[in-house]
């Protein structure tokens, strides 16, 4: 009778994500915990430093939606829409953590303003991002890219609809109507956004395969 092959404890769960690589999750509840706020926090500040790099060109841009993006893939679902959100708290507030404070007063008026829809875009980009990221789409640099369009363009899409229906302007309008919404917050962005994502579809990947590479010896 053969004797019976020798039972193998199971492998620790590959790392799908930076966060992952650089500071694994380790045992224990209050180690789990620390782990998530500080990435949070940090994931927060670099969105507010990103939101106050201008880059110059015929429109004038930033790299949130940069940021946003590189923050799903680094720290998941999870965590980059907590990251998120504590920015946009941040806010709400009143801390002049967004691109246009000052010379704007933050605030949760300055939520129900033009910019609002973008705001909420952000955590739709970083939770499809995240997602993908958390399954390990990032070691499939086409699939991944496709993950990073769509994102972008839900992020978009957000901005698009809150600025024609439901944006509130100093002369008490609501609203824009969705052609000129799409002339003065879209398309003059569509250039710019392109280029983002071509950037991190390129960096990304790249990025983690040589990290991983090195990090996993």
């Amino acid at each position: 009778m053969a004797a019976a092959a020798p039972i193998q404890a199971p492998s620790a769960l590959a790392p799908t994500t930076f966060a992952d690589l650089i500071w694994p999750a380790g045992p224990g509840r209050a180690t789990l915990a620390l782990r998530g706020i500080v990435l949070t926090i940090l994931g927060a500040c670099l969105l507010t430093l990103s939101a106050k790099v201008i880059v110059p060109g015929p429109i004038n841009t930033t790299l949130q939606a940069l940021c946003v993006l590189a923050l799903g893939a680094t720290l998941g679902l999870r965590l980059s829409v907590a990251a998120v959100a504590l920015y946009i708290a941040e806010g709400a507030m009143g801390l002049p953590v967004f691109t246009n404070t000052p010379p704007l007063m933050a605030g949760l008026p300055y939520l129900m303003g033009p910019t609002g829809g973008f705001l909420a875009g952000f955590v739709v980009a970083a939770a499809m991002v995240g997602f993908a990221a958390d399954r390990g789409l990032i070691n499939r640099p086409l699939r991944f890219a496709l993950v990073l369009v769509a994102a972008d363009a839900a992020m978009m899409a957000c901005g698009w609809a809150w600025l024609a229906l439901f944006a509130q302007f100093a002369s008490g309008a609501t609203g824009i109507g969705f052609a000129k919404a799409f002339a003065v917050g879209v398309q003059p962005f569509m250039l710019a956004e392109t280029l983002k994502v071509a950037l991190a579809a390129f960096a990304l990947p790249a990025v983690w395969a040589t990290a991983s590479r090195l990090l996993q010896r």
